[in-house]
């Protein structure tokens, strides 16, 4: 099974024949032991550090169907470089693109990635519940407002509705975390561990969302909650708000509360907070269990991975799109 990559320090990239092979590079320009990494294994790269590499390299990867995530310095998500898109089709292109400009269709597709993303917020709330947090008022709170999804009337009204569930449900961490506070949302940039944990996750999430909606006939540009715009990739923004609870919140509880990641892991300057080596090590070790832990499907009555989970959400957009079968979005059942 391929798996991605993680590249934390800066070094150099280059093909060796049928291999990668990543040298270390410190900060003085020594070399450290180079590390062969098999190409049949890789299906991306995410990289944290500055890299080295030619045209050759990429060349290579783009044949091999390799992506490249790049990440600054502060955790944000900077570009990808894509390899051909050997997958886009003319009539999903124009059925996509009708979809938007069609107001009504957008709203319809819209409303299911809020539905889908308050359910599965919900669900980690009650869990929590369930174990002793007192969250019954931000759950009734949220519940209220999911009455709103199905009445808005434009994708504005949605976005707003979706920042209110999304405020309740940040003051909440305050209660579910143990010995950290989240004191609300904070980015560009985080002003405290847990801010800078949630744009560090939220950011792999969207990478992760861009992989495997390249892998697909859909074009991640053309968005239906997100506005499209230049430089992002809104399509990717939107399935990320329906995996967010699951794949990247999930993983932050676990690893603060089970004292994983602690204070000592975090860079705290005066107007911001960044996640040291040691801390991205781990939270990207606890995030890639979590996309490769099986769950029992109850539609294919198969095991699948959460990573595939996402693949799956691609494809029944992709059927609606084509007036195939109705979109219903993803919704944990466990």
């Amino acid at each position: 099974m391929k798996k991605s990559y993680y590249l934390f320090n800066p070094g150099r990239l280059s093909r060796k024949d049928n291999t990668l092979k990543f040298t270390p590079v410190d900060e003085n320009g020594t070399e450290g032991a180079p590390k062969y990494i098999p190409v049949e294994g890789v299906s991306d790269f995410y990289c944290f550090g500055s890299l080295d590499a030619n045209s050759a390299f990429y060349n290579f990867l783009g044949k091999q169907q390799i992506a490249i995530h790049f990440f600054d310095y502060y955790e944000h998500y900077t570009g990808s470089f894509m390899p051909k898109d050997y997958l886009l089709a003319g009539k999903m292109q124009i059925e996509q693109s009708k979809k938007y400009i069609n107001g009504s269709h957008r709203l319809a597709i819209a409303r299911k990635f809020i539905e889908g993303a308050a359910f599965n917020i919900l669900r980690n709330l009650k869990y929590y519940q369930s174990r002793g947090k007192e969250l019954s008022g931000c759950i009734e709170s949220i519940e209220q407002l999911n009455t709103g999804i199905s009445e808005s009337t434009d994708v504005d009204a949605l976005m707003g509705i979706e920042g209110n569930i999304r405020q309740i449900y940040y003051d909440a961490f305050d209660i579910i975390l143990n010995d950290f506070s989240m004191d609300g949302r904070s980015k560009q940039p985080p002003k405290n561990e847990v801010n800078a944990l949630i744009s560090f996750g939220n950011m792999m999430c969207y990478a992760m969302c861009l992989g495997q909606i390249y892998h697909t006939q859909l074009n991640p540009t053309i968005g239906f909650l997100h506005e499209p715009g230049f430089r992002r990739y809104s399509l990717a923004l939107d399935i990320a708000e329906i995996f967010k609870p699951i794949l990247v919140d999930r993983v932050i509880f676990k690893v603060l509360n089970k004292k994983e990641i602690q204070e000592k892991d975090f860079d705290i300057q005066l107007n911001k907070v960044t996640l040291k080596d040691a801390a991205r090590k781990t939270f990207v070790k606890s995030f890639e269990e979590k996309l490769n832990e099986t769950i029992k499907h109850r539609s294919l009555k198969r095991s699948v991975s959460y990573k595939h989970l996402v693949k799956l959400e691609c494809y029944k957009l992709t059927k609606h799109i084509l007036n195939m079968e109705e979109y219903k979005p993803f919704k944990a059942w466990w």
